[in-house]
C-alpha cells in the first residue's frame, strides 16, 4: 500500500491522503486503534500496516527477558501483550514464583541480566537462567535453569561474590565482571552448555579463575558495579572508585576516593553530560560526579538530598528511569532508596534547591517526588524502575521480603507484597521490566509476572522438599502460582 494515495472506506468519502491519516493514528490510544480497525477493510489494513508499529514506537516497554520473543511477534501481538500487562499492573494482578528452593544458610545475592540470561549470584555460586521463546504472544516466554557454576580460585578456596554485571561482547551475552568480598575483580566468559545438556536438568561446573585478578581497591570488598557502553564503574565498600575503559588492553582506569562507607552506584553514559551517582553513609549520602574525557570528577557536581535533612543517613539503592517513563526520554532522573525507608526521585533538570547557607560547593538538589510505605519504616535496600506503562518504581525492604510498588502517575495508591516463602529477609536485589520483576532474598530468587499466558511450564520446576516444615512457600491450585501476602498502602483502597 502506498502511503501517498488519496483513500477512503468508500470512494470519495474521505478527502485526506493516507500519510495524513497515519499521522493522526499516532495520537490514538490502543482502544481507539482497535475500534478504527473494525470500521472497514481500508482502515483495518491501514492500522495493521502502520498503526500498531507507530503505537509501539511511542509506547515502548523495555524488557530484557522478552527481547528474543518479541522479535518473533508481529506488531499487534506485541501491543496486545503490553496492553494486557499494563492492565494487570493497574489491578496489581500477577503470578508469583520462586525460581529455586531455599539456599542453605543466609546469603546476600546479586543479580545481573542481559537479553538472553538472568544471573543469580549467591555465595560462590552463579545460577544461570536462560530466556526462551514462545509460540505466540498468547503464551508467555519462559525461563530455563541452564547451569550452575561454582567459582573457585586457583588455590581452591571459595570467595563470596558481592557484585556482578554483564559487559559488551558483541551480543554473545557470556562475558561478565565479578566482584568478590576479598576486593578482587575478574572478567569471566561463561561456558556455553551443549544443547543436549539443556534437557538434562541442572549442570554443575567449576570455573578455573585467573591467578592474577584485578585488584583496584586493595582488599576492600567490591560493593557495587555498573556498566554503560564500554565503561565499567566499580565501587568498593570504603569508597574507592574506579572507572574502567573496557576497550583498552590493559584496562585503563580513572580513580577517585569518596572517603566514606559506600553502598551503591549508578552510571549514565548516554546523557549529554555523562555522570555517575554514588550512595554512601555520610552527611551527603547521594552525590553526582561528572565524567569528562573518560575521567571522574573528584568533587561532586550535585548533591541530592531529602527535603528534611538528617545529620547522617545512607543510600543503599540507586536506579535510573526508562526512556519511556512519564518523565520523558531523559537520563536526568535518579531514583534512590534510603535508610529512613523513603524512595526519592531527583530530576537533575530541576531548579528546586535547598538553601546553601554557609556551606561550600553546589547547593543541594531537592527531590521532585518522595515515596514511602506508611506501614513500614524499614530501610530500602534496592530500587528499580519500569513496570506497567514504564511508570512504576519497585523498592525492596530491609525485612520480611517486602517489595513496595508505586505508579508515579498516582503515587498515593502504592501497594506492597511479601516475597514467595515470606522470608524474614531483606530484598537485596531487584530488576523491574515491563511485565516482570526479578528479585532475591537471603534464601532464594523469585519473579512476579504481570504478563498474560503464564503456565506451569513458563518457569523452572521446583522439586518439592522432603519436608515442607522449613519452607513457607505455598503453591496455588492452578499449579504454577504461589500464594503471597499483599496489602495496599491506603487500607481503604479496593
Amino acid at each position: 500500500m502506498s502511503a501517498h494515495h488519496d483513500t477512503a472506506c468508500e470512494p470519495g468519502s474521505i478527502p485526506l491522503p493516507t500519510d495524513v491519516l497515519i499521522l493522526v493514528m499516532q495520537t490514538l490510544t490502543y482502544e481507539d486503534l482497535l475500534a478504527l480497525a473494525r470500521t472497514c477493510k481500508f482502515f483495518n489494513a491501514l492500522v495493521h500496516e502502520f498503526g500498531w508499529s507507530a503505537y509501539l514506537r511511542l509506547h515502548e516497554r523495555p524488557s530484557f527477558s522478552l527481547h528474543g520473543a518479541r522479535d518473533k511477534w508481529d506488531a499487534l501481538s506485541r501491543v496486545r501483550y503490553n496492553a494486557l500487562s499494563d492492565r494487570a499492573w493497574s489491578r496489581s494482578k500477577f503470578i508469583a514464583r520462586p525460581l529455586s528452593r531455599p539456599w542453605t544458610g543466609k546469603l546476600q545475592p546479586v543479580l545481573a541480566i542481559s537479553t538472553s540470561r538472568l544471573l543469580v549470584a549467591a555465595g560462590s555460586t552463579i545460577d544461570v537462567y536462560r530466556f526462551t521463546l514462545s509460540h505466540g504472544a498468547e503464551e508467555a516466554p519462559g525461563m530455563l535453569h541452564e547451569a550452575e557454576y561454582t567459582l573457585r580460585h586457583a588455590n581452591h578456596t571459595k570467595r563470596d561474590i558481592t557484585s556482578i554485571v554483564f559487559v559488551p561482547d558483541n551480543g554473545l551475552d557470556h562475558t561478565i565482571f565479578v566482584g568478590f568480598e576479598d576486593g578482587t575483580l575478574e572478567r569471566l566468559v561463561l561456558p556455553i552448555p551443549s544443547p543436549k545438556a539443556h534437557t538434562e536438568g541442572r549442570i554443575f561446573a567449576v570455573l578455573s579463575l585467573p591467578q592474577d585478578p584485578y585488584a583496584f581497591h586493595g582488599d576492600d570488598l567490591v560493593e557495587s558495579m555498573a556498566c554503560g557502553g564500554n565503561n565499567l564503574l566499580i565501587l568498593s565498600s570504603m569508597g574507592s572508585v574506579s572507572l574502567c575503559d573496557l576497550a583498552s588492553n590493559p584496562l585503563t582506569t580513572s580513580s577517585i576516593d569518596l572517603q566514606t562507607r559506600s553502598w551503591s552506584t549508578h552510571l549514565s553514559m548516554k546523557s549529554s553530560s555523562p555522570y555517575a551517582v554514588f550512595g554512601t553513609s555520610s552527611a551527603t549520602p547521594l552525590a553526582v560526579h561528572t565524567i569528562a574525557n573518560a575521567a571522574l570528577s573528584a568533587k561532586p557536581s550535585a548533591l541530592l538530598q531529602p527535603r528534611t535533612v538528617r545529620k547522617f543517613s545512607a543510600v543503599y539503592g540507586i536506579s535510573g528511569a526508562p526512556a519511556s517513563s512519564p518523565w520523558g526520554c531523559s537520563d536526568q532522573i535518579v531514583v534512590s532508596g534510603w535508610y529512613d525507608g523513603a524512595v526519592r526521585v531527583h530530576d537533575l533538570r530541576s531548579s528546586t534547591r535547598a538553601s546553601q547557607g554557609d556551606t561550600e560547593g553546589p547547593a543541594a538538589l531537592l527531590p521532585v517526588l518522595s515515596l514511602h510505605d506508611p506501614w513500614s519504616s524499614e530501610p530500602i535496600y534496592s530500587v528499580s524502575c519500569g513496570g506497567g506503562s514504564s511508570s512504576h518504581i519497585a523498592a525492596g525492604s530491609a525485612r520480611h521480603s517486602v517489595v513496595a510498588f508505586w505508579d508515579v502517575r498516582s503515587p498515593s495508591k502504592g501497594w506492597s507484597v511479601h516475597g514467595p516463602g515470606n522470608d524474614p529477609s531483606p530484598v537485596y536485589a531487584l530488576i523491574l521490566e515491563s511485565s516482570r520483576l526479578f528479585g532475591a532474598t537471603q534464601s532464594r530468587p523469585f519473579v512476579y509476572d504481570f504478563g498474560p499466558g503464564v503456565t506451569e511450564d513458563t518457569y523452572p520446576l521446583i522439586p518439592l522438599p522432603p519436608s515442607r516444615s522449613y519452607d513457607a512457600s505455598r503453591l496455588k491450585k492452578n499449579g504454577f502460582g504461589y500464594y503471597v501476602t499483599k496489602y495496599h498502602h491506603n487500607r481503604t483502597q479496593e
